[in-house]
């Protein structure tokens, strides 16, 4: 299963114009997102406020990860500071995967986002958590937090902010995506072997393990003939015809 670096803005002294800081509200938009991640079998990683970007950087690349996505929101500088709107999804120039995901999120906030004019993907060198980590990156930046109706906006908007971000990874990934958990037990099933734990829901996907007959099974979504399990620890997915929900 996919595994993600989560890394949240940890820039609490960026004010937003109507309270709080960047820090504060881009850590309530990732913890709104953790149960859609859990949900949808996608592992993380995630900073911490006391982090920087250089250590979330350090961080990601000292893991093996699939993908890096950093939240941010904005703010402009000089005669524009109060006055400009929008989202920007950055990414490298020419990393393919930076790119299609970049386009995946755009497209789902420009859902949500009052103007989906002002939504746009933007290639960039300059942004360290998109030019220096070894994954394919993303940095969003929300909106403008020095502008009162962009502001507004975000806070009003975590929860659809949220699912809109962990949709577009699901079909980044290439995988169901599921709101909340619909947790049962299960037992594993088969009449010879072991049953396989792949990484997708198709059986030319890699098996991440076995599960021998009998041995008990958890139960986190179901989609289309397989579950989301998870077996020992390792999240994947199994035949929904080889297990017996108890």
């Amino acid at each position: 299963m996919p595994i993600i670096y989560l890394s949240p803005s940890t820039q609490d002294w960026n004010p937003y114009v109507n309270g709080g800081t960047e820090e504060e509200w881009m850590n309530l938009l990732a913890d709104k997102m953790v149960p859609m991640l859990d949900a949808s079998g996608i592992r993380y990683n995630r900073n911490t406020p006391d982090m920087t970007a250089a250590s979330s950087i350090a961080a990601s690349n000292a893991g093996n990860y699939d993908f890096h996505l950093a939240l941010h929101s904005n703010a402009a500088a000089g005669d524009q500071a109060g006055k400009a709107r929008g989202s920007i999804v950055f990414y490298y120039p020419g990393s393919t995967d930076g790119m299609r995901a970049a386009e995946l999120i755009a497209d789902g906030l420009k859902t949500i986002y009052p103007n989906p004019n002002l939504v746009r993907t933007e290639s960039t060198t300059t942004i360290g958590e998109v030019a220096k980590v070894r994954a394919p990156a993303v940095l969003i930046e929300l909106a403008f937090h020095d502008n009162v109706e962009d502001a507004n906006w975000i806070k009003a908007n975590l929860d659809s902010a949220a699912r809109v971000i962990v949709l577009a990874l699901t079909e980044y990934f290439n995988i169901p995506f599921f709101e909340t958990e619909q947790r049962r037990s299960g037992v594993v099933d088969v009449e010879w072997g072991s049953l396989n734990v792949r990484s997708r829901p198709n059986t030319s996907s890699a098996i991440v393990a076995q599960a021998p007959d009998g041995a008990p099974i958890t139960i986190i979504n179901a989609a289309n003939g397989w579950y989301l399990v998870n077996y020992n620890g390792t999240i994947g997915y199994v035949s929904s015809e080889f297990v017996t929900v108890v």
